[in-house]
Order: structure tokens, then sequence, then C-alpha cells
């Protein structure tokens, strides 16, 4: 059964996530051709974010890597990225029986009413695994990898319904849609305490400037393409190391920019496809719910956080922190993470986080700045333990994505930097037992208020 799961996730998101859909898509209703295009729809989308995302690390790899030379950098932590996470996650025996073991923890969610998401982002539940797998080979327990994938899990779908509703009021064509991902949800308790303390700052609030105001206000100097191409040249100089190899580079600072401007520019176009292959899945899915669930008006599908990165102040923000972040893993003390491989999931932060500021990029922007710092901080502490599970899945599958070179630990900020998994980790890990009934404590805390929260809304409808 392992080695089944592990061979259908071997097969990467793009190949997965169709057959999946296409296979929903005929289970719920949906006639066999529309599923196809449906499912189809959502792995070109997959196809063409991995593409741009490529795109960004390929380019800024080696002007980072001359940047770090000029300067004498030396950080221990080398960047593996999202690719090797999600490749430690499933490839351990708690990433290959993650997903029905979630779907079921859903079911029963659902029938208890301790949550009103039906999570259908399949390949998203790495996030879980990832955890999972962290713990089980530092406490090389399996029963502590399973119990803190599912605790997070848990937490998670009573996340996405504490934000759904301001996600939906925020974001276009986005009814009946949750996000069910931890690394997003992970960053909304950083938001809502520094959006809070922003309100308290006479005047702040007069600093409104979101992504299509700077549009109107800066003309062509406000839009995502062109801070691409700045910020790309910005850094194509900086990786020179006299005057004279600046004037030799300017092609290349020039293309670097072009193809920074081209990641801003067509990571929008893109999300529409996963928009118009998702739609008609969660329509049917919604429509399947309403007749198979006594009150299920209010229930959400969860979904790929990828539907909305696109947003102009979501593209602006990570934009501006891809050189911030670098600054920081340099001043910061005793961080040793230096981010490079997972500068392209800067953009997955955001999604939860701007139905709270309202889109305001500056506000958006220093939650990134605080989330970030602290996140280097994440990454870096779990990094002898990410390093641990990748060096033994690499042993296993000869899997180039998990190498780590000679000499470095590894790490990726992608829900390596997320609060959930760092304190599910080290409560499990560091307390055991105590820990582990805190954990228990804060979900079951969290299922009753959301239960309560769901019954309440319910019987309003029904008024």
């Amino acid at each position: 059964m392992e080695q089944v799961f592990s061979y259908i996730i071997g097969l990467g998101a793009a190949v997965m996530m169709p057959i999946l859909f296409t296979i929903l898509g005929v289970c719920i209703g949906i006639n066999f051709g529309k599923a196809l295009k449906s499912g189809l729809l959502v792995g070109v989308g997959f196809v063409g974010l991995s593409v741009v995302t490529a795109l960004l690390t390929s380019s800024l790899g080696e002007p980072l890597k001359k940047v770090t030379e000029i300067y004498g950098l030396e950080l221990g932590i080398f960047d593996m990225g999202w690719p090797a996470a999600a490749s430690v996650a499933y490839n351990t025996s708690v990433g290959a029986f993650i997903i029905p073991v979630c779907l079921g923890v859903n079911i029963i969610m659902l029938l208890t009413k301790t949550t009103k998401t039906v999570n259908i982002d399949l390949w998203n539940y790495w996030h879980f695994a990832f955890i999972g797998a962290v713990v089980y080979f530092a406490t090389e327990n399996i029963w502590w990898g399973f119990f803190s994938a599912i605790i997070c899990y848990i937490i998670t779908l009573i996340m996405a319904d504490l934000t759904c509703k301001q996600f939906q009021s925020y974001y276009e064509k986005m009814d009946g849609i949750s996000i069910p991902q931890p690394f997003c949800q992970g960053f909304v308790p950083f938001a809502l305490v520094i959006n809070k303390v922003l309100d308290m700052i006479p005047g702040f609030d007069k600093l409104n400037i979101d992504a299509e105001g700077m549009k109107r206000k800066f003309g062509i100097m406000g839009e995502p393409l062109f801070l691409g191409v700045v910020v790309g040249c910005g850094i194509g100089a900086l990786a020179c190391k006299n005057s004279q190899e600046l004037v030799d580079g300017i092609p290349a600072i020039l293309g670097l920019g072009i193809k920074m401007g081209a990641v801003m520019e067509l990571i929008p176009r893109i999300t529409s496809l996963f928009i118009e292959g998702l739609r008609p899945i969660s329509d049917a899915t919604r429509e399947l719910i309403a007749r198979k669930f006594k009150n299920s008006a209010s229930l959400n599908i969860g979904m790929s956080p990828a539907l909305v990165i696109g947003h102009p102040t979501t593209l602006v923000v990570s934009l501006l922190l891809i050189p911030v972040a670098l600054f920081l893993s340099v001043v910061l003390p005793n961080n040793q993470f230096l981010p490079l491989a997972s500068l392209a999931g800067m953009f997955y932060l955001f999604p939860a986080v701007l139905p709270i500021t309202k889109g305001n990029v500056l506000k958006t922007f220093l939650i990134g700045l605080v989330s970030l710092i602290v996140g280097l901080y994440f990454v870096t502490d779990l990094a002898p333990f990410f390093t641990q599970a990748a060096q033994d899945v690499f042993v296993r599958t000869n899997d180039p994505a998990v190498q780590i070179p000679q000499g470095f630990q590894g790490g990726a900020l992608d829900f390596a930097s997320s609060i959930f998994s760092w304190l599910i980790f080290h409560a499990v890990y560091n307390f055991k037992i105590v820990g582990s009934s805190i954990l228990v404590i804060v979900a079951l805390a969290m299922a009753i208020y959301n239960r309560r929260r769901i019954i309440k809304e319910a019987k309003h409808i029904e008024e």
C-alpha cells in the first residue's frame, strides 16, 4: 500500500491532480469529458506555475550565489525548496497514508459539525505529511508522526472555516471556497496581531495604498511587471564585482529584469487556469454535499491557494520581500538559512493575509517582514531534523531533490517557516505526553468553538 501511494504521489502535481480531479468529477456526477477538461486545466495550471517558479529560482540562483561570494556570506543551511520538502513528506510511511487518513478525519469532522470545509486540495496534503515525517524521524515513532499530522490537519481545517468569510468577500469568484493549507493559515495569527497594532497608530490609516491604487498613482511604475524588472535589474547589478563587470554585464542584468517582470505578469494569467478548471468541480461538489448533508448550505470546498496568488498586492509585496529576505538572512544574528529555491514560495505567504489587511500594500509588507524574520529562525531551528529526514529518504530513494550538498544542512522556507510546524514539532518532540496533551486541548477547544459557531450560523440561515 505504501509503495502504491508513493508511486501515485511520485507522478507529481501536474499528473496526479488531473487524474484525481477527473475521477472526482465523474464520481460527483460530471460527465467524463467535462471532468477530464477540468482536470487537464488544473494540470496545465500546475505545469505553468512550475515553469514560472522554476524561471524565478533558476534566474536568481546564479546572481544570488555571486552576491554571497562577493560579500563573503557564509550560511550553513542549504535551501532545498518545496520539492525536497514534498519528497521528504510523501516518501515516508506517514506520507504514504496521509491522504486517506486525513480524508477520514475530514469526514468525521463534517459529521460532528466541527468543520464546514471539504478539503479536496489533495496535493497540498504534503504539508501535513511533512510535519508528520519530521516528527517521525526525530522521535523514531511513527505514531507521534501521525498524531502531529492529524493535529495540524484539524487546526488547519478550523482556521479555514474561521477565515473563509473574509476570504470569500475579498477575492472575486471565490464563493464557497476556503483555503485549508497550513502554510497560508500559519501566518493569520501574525496578520491579526500586527494589523490590529498598526490600526492603533494615529494616522496610519491614511497610508492605505493598495496595488490598484499604486497603478493609478504611479502609472506603469506601480505595475508588478515594472517592479519585477526593477528588482531583477537591481539584483543583477549587485552580482557585479566592480564597475567594469557592471558595464559588461548589462545584457545579463537587463535579461534578469525582463525574466522577473515575466514572472510577475504570467502568474496572474496562470492562476486563471486553476479557477477555470476547478470551478466545475467546486460547483458539482457543493451540489452533491447539499443533497447528502442536512443544513449544508454553508459548507465550503477547500482549494489550493494557487487560485489567488496572482492578486496584484501579493505579487508586489512578494517581489519587494525577495531582496529584503536576502538582506535579513545575512544580518539576523544566529540565522544560518539563505533562502534561494524557496523564494518561489513567497507568493503563498499572503492568500489568507490580504483579506485581513484589505490589500493594503504597506500593512501586508510589514506582516510579511515579521513573518520572514520569525520564519528564518524557525527554518534554522528545524534544519537538523529536516536534514535527518532528507538523508534517510535519499538513501532509500536516491531522489536528487532531497540530496543535500556535503558540508551543509538542509532547510526550506515552505511550511518549515510556519508557526504551525514549529509549535507542533517542539510540543511533541520536547514534551511528548505533556506537549501532546496541550495540543489535544487546543484542538478540542477550537473544534468545540467552531461547532457552536457552525450550529449558530445554520440556525440563522433557517430563520
